[in-house]
């Protein structure tokens, strides 16, 4: 070789080295020059430097120019078609690459396994099932399926695509499984929901002796998150440990470690991985933060969040949309209208998502108003943006309202999914606009994008019960074309118990006993029936029966928030330093409603064998009472303060929604309370629900 050719070839290498430099620290500025010097040298068009270049452009993100060299290039193989594919991935366009790969196959030039790879990629991308499955038969048919980069990524492809048990068969018959392959499977396993065919996965793969990485713990972790399964967590833990794993600097790892411990409520361990962590991320954060307030410790997690806020690290869209999910769960709307103003000041809290949770915030801590003023000005809405707004409108009982908006929806071009649907139908549901969602059923029934799924016809059975419809209800349920679940049967009994048909409540009450026999609330909805039928016999042999099952129904819980503090208490709580005050406040407001509006105890919400007075002191001791009269004693029935919102966990009981009404009427005071169904909001001795509840 003479010295002049080797000159050139040397400085066509040189050229090569300097662009996979570039393309592996992303350095585009220095790319283009290098680009601008091979062509003075006479390479421009050169098939390596340009397949190079590509190369370099896709993952700098100048996508565009990675198109102009390709469509410039006298001669192309294998390398710069793929080369371009993957650039289109790389940018967010998986479409563009399986074009490009239907072109190819015109173009004479045969795939190899990384053309293959990058493809089956973009399948799963997309959840292009089919694309996907006609690529595989190509691969078996050219033997590339048993090539170790094109088998996972067929096993990937089909997890993706929600086909676990084709991704398994893959695996299966894999003549070679590297890591890769394993932790595509456990992965696709844990996401397919079959967290225990994951461990069973985990173990083989120990068992082989095959390397494990962080991937392989982060799906593994994931799997035991998901099921409780914190003994083999806590195995996992100690593997890392003995096997000197640095789960202190993987993120990812240490972020598992935090979600498990989080889920199984072991917060002080979820704390003690968290503190190891040497360069701690936001989901690390967010997972301790979300996990202290789900416990119930917003303090502690009001504390950590204001600890992120003094850190370095950007709060991003995710954690204050989660914060501000908490907030609404819990009803906090001081803190919630905090986080809001927090949010006007970072780049994120303009996100939609963020706009979002902010509006759900504003609508369950009953501030409509709020919510309305944000809704008109977001920037952008979205489908969620919509369904919010409606979901509110309807849970304070302004169905009308969800109507308009819901017709607004779609003048804005947006189309309406089935959660939206499902809104709508609620806001018809809880303001007796039975014709109204007869009409929206009907649209959605005929309308072949969206199927009705069982919780629509349970608005439905819900619609026609509160109307006192209920052999339309009753046919409702015959009829579905779906299996009625346990939550149909239960809004068609309470309906029965609101207009007193013992008949088909019987009826009713014997298929849910059937179906769900293990839960409490089945058994207090019938009894409830009985004894508003004076059937006390058949009432306290099915007490009798919840004993015996030793059976326990969810306790009633109601809170307020005062001064930023939240008080909780349950039914008969004397916990509180203040029950005393409360229970003599309680005492005087019933003297006055006596005197006043000629108030009695509704009786009959308490227990029947009982005297009297005892049923009276039974019903003082409701939960929602207690936390009305807490907020009574710190001066909620002075002039000024003219709202006191509690929140409670059940349906509010008839006897405490005549007391607040009879309460809001003497006072000239408005209580707004928030129960498991919807929105009450007394005002001047009358509710927004008009006893429609």
């Amino acid at each position: 070789m003479n010295r002049g050719l080797f000159s050139v070839l040397n400085e066509r290498q040189k050229f090569a080295n300097f662009l996979r430099f570039c393309s592996k620290s992303l350095l585009l500025d220095q790319g283009m020059q290098v680009h601008g010097a091979l062509v003075k040298m006479g390479f421009g068009f050169d098939l390596m430097l340009s397949n190079d270049l590509i190369v370099m452009y896709g993952k700098c993100g100048r996508l565009g120019v990675a198109c102009d060299v390709f469509d410039r290039m006298l001669k192309r193989n294998v390398v710069s078609w793929t080369a371009l594919m993957c650039g289109h991935i790389q940018n967010g366009n998986p479409l563009e690459s399986l074009l490009l790969f239907s072109k190819m196959g015109l173009s004479g030039v045969k795939p190899n396994d990384f053309t293959f790879s990058t493809n089956l990629k973009a399948c799963g991308l997309l959840n292009g099932l089919d694309i996907g499955r006609q690529i595989h038969d190509i691969c078996v048919k050219t033997g590339f399926d048993m090539v170790n980069v094109v088998g996972n990524s067929i096993i990937d492809m089909y997890s993706k695509c929600g086909r676990i048990n084709e991704a398994a068969c893959m695996f299966e018959v894999m003549p070679v499984r590297n890591l890769i392959s394993w932790n595509a499977m456990i992965a696709g396993y844990t996401v397919a929901g079959f967290c225990e065919k994951a461990l069973v996965l985990f173990q083989k793969m120990q068992e082989v002796g095959g390397f494990l990485d962080e991937f392989t713990f982060t799906s593994t972790l994931k799997a035991c998150s998901d099921l409780g399964a914190i003994k083999e967590g806590n195995q996992i833990h100690a593997f890392l440990i003995t096997g000197g794993f640095l789960y202190s600097v993987s993120t990812a790892v240490a972020g598992a470690l935090i979600d498990l411990y989080v889920k199984c409520g072991k917060l002080f361990m979820a704390r003690r991985v968290f503190s190891h962590i040497e360069e701690k991320h936001v989901i690390s954060w967010t997972a301790l933060i979300l996990g202290y307030a789900q416990e119930g410790n917003l303090a502690e997690s009001m504390g950590l969040f204001r600890q992120l806020r003094e850190s370095s690290i950007q709060v991003d869209g995710f954690i204050l949309s989660s914060m501000m999910g908490v907030f609404a769960d819990f009803a906090l709307v001081q803190q919630g209208k905090q986080m809001h103003a927090f949010a006007i000041k970072v780049p994120s809290g303009v996100d939609t998502s963020v706009c979002n949770s902010i509006l759900d915030m504003y609508l369950k801590c009953g501030m409509i108003n709020e919510a309305e003023r944000l809704f008109s000005e977001m920037p952008a809405r979205n489908v969620i943006s919509w369904t919010v707004m409606i979901t509110g409108y309807g849970k304070h009982g302004l169905g009308k309202e969800a109507i308009r908006l819901f017709d607004e929806m779609q003048l804005d071009s947006t189309e309406p999914d089935d959660v939206t649907y499902l809104a709508v139908l609620l806001g018809c549901s809880h303001s007796g606009l039975v014709e109204k969602g007869q009409e929206y059923f009907s649209r959605l029934c005929s309308y072949h994008g969206i199927k009705a799924r069982v919780e629509h016809y349970a608005c439905m059975v819900d619609l026609l019960g509160r109307a006192g419809r209920l052999k339309e209800a009753k046919n409702l349920v015959d009829s579905m074309p779906l299996e009625a679940n346990v939550g149909i049967w239960q809004t068609l009994l309470s309906a029965c118990r609101v207009h007193g048909d013992l008949e088909l409540g019987k009826e009713v009450g014997g298929i849910l006993l059937r179906l769900d026999s293990e839960n409490p609330v089945n058994y207090v909805m019938m009894s409830n029936i009985y004894a508003d039928a004076g059937y006390w016999k058949e009432c306290e042999s099915i007490r009798e029966l919840v004993k015996s099952k030793k059976l326990k129904k969810e306790a009633g819980r109601s809170w307020v928030e005062i001064d930023k503090e939240v008080h909780f208490f349950y039914g008969g709580d004397d916990t509180h330093p203040l029950t005393e005050k409360i229970h003599e406040i309680l005492k005087e407001m019933e003297r006055r409603m006596k005197e006043e509006l000629g108030y009695v105890y509704g009786v009959k919400y308490a227990l029947h064998d009982v005297e009297e007075e005892s049923k009276m002191e039974n019903l003082r001791v409701h939960s929602e009472k207690l936390a009305i009269g807490l907020a009574l004693v710190c001066g909620g029935s002075e002039e000024g303060r003219k709202v006191i919102r509690v929140f409670k966990n059940l349906r509010v009981c008839g006897d405490c929604h005549e007391f607040i009404k009879g309460l809001s009427k003497i006072l000239r005071v408005v209580f707004v309370v928030r129960d498991a169904n919807r929105f009450h909001r007394f005002e001047d001795g009358l509710c927004s629900c008009r006893d429609y509840w």
